[in-house]
């Protein structure tokens, strides 16, 4: 073998290696970066899930309204995408505890008696006005001291929660939104975030409040983060009511 074959050869090859070794670096990050997803949603593979649906408020037993099905579609991509397997679930119908499967949850209380049933156990600090007659407090949210109220298509705020009930037991999503429309932003906002959500919250419980801004223009994709209520919503309510009412700019 002369000089130049030998060359030829060894470039070969070290093209070869290192394009091999570039597949494994890049196979080895796109693991470490689904198995974080997969641990901040508690969604190993193979693992079951449950999408548990919401009704339309006044509405049919069975009817569920448009956006809340774009929610559950949402949701159900960010579930294959780790794996896992999703079982969709009437609220009605979601008799168990919590922590053996992860929990999507979507809808407000007044449509959703899951949810309902969450925000009584586990967020003692948070009161919806599920009252179904028109006025300035209709659909307003009171978390702590804070009451922040719903101004249709211009502000509207979304509870997106995280709970656990311990290092080794599965989490709870709650999207608890004022409008249907909400919902949807709060699921296609975990979908986005979900990286930096991990960062800052770890696998540890959160509760977080967002409001959708100008959403018949926009539907639901201006989403602003208001704060974290994590605090406030765990801690009962006070028996004085709110010092202060928010309104969308």
């Amino acid at each position: 073998m002369n000089d130049d074959v030998r060359n030829i050869v060894l470039g070969v090859l070290a093209a070869g290696l290192s394009a091999a070794l570039g597949w494994l670096a890049r196979t080895y990050l796109w693991k470490r970066k689904l198995r974080r997803k997969q641990a901040f949603f508690g969604l190993p593979d193979n693992s079951e899930s449950l999408l548990v649906v919401n009704r339309e408020a006044g509405g049919p037993e069975l009817s569920v309204m448009r956006h809340d099905v774009f929610a559950l579609l949402e949701l159900s991509a960010l579930i294959k995408d780790c794996g896992a397997h999703a079982q969709v679930i009437a609220h009605d119908a979601a008799q168990q505890g919590f922590g053996e499967r992860t929990e999507f949850c979507v809808g407000g209380p007044s449509s959703n008696r899951r949810m309902a049933a969450h925000l009584h156990s586990l967020l003692p600090g948070i009161r919806v006005n599920v009252d179904p007659e028109p006025g300035p407090d209709r659909g307003a949210f009171q978390i702590g001291s804070e009451r922040y109220r719903l101004e249709p298509g211009k502000g509207e705020y979304v509870i997106l929660a995280r709970l656990t009930a311990g290092n080794t037991a599965r989490p709870v999503f709650l999207f608890c939104g004022q409008r249907a429309i909400t919902n949807q932003a709060a699921t296609r906002y975990v979908a986005r975030n979900h990286e930096r959500l991990a960062r800052k919250h770890g696998n540890n419980s959160f509760v977080i409040l967002l409001k959708v801004v100008n959403s018949q223009a926009y539907g639901p994709d201006v989403v602003e983060l208001v704060a974290d209520v994590t605090r406030a919503s765990q801690t009962p309510l006070p028996a004085v009511p709110a010092r202060s009412t928010h309104r969308a700019s």
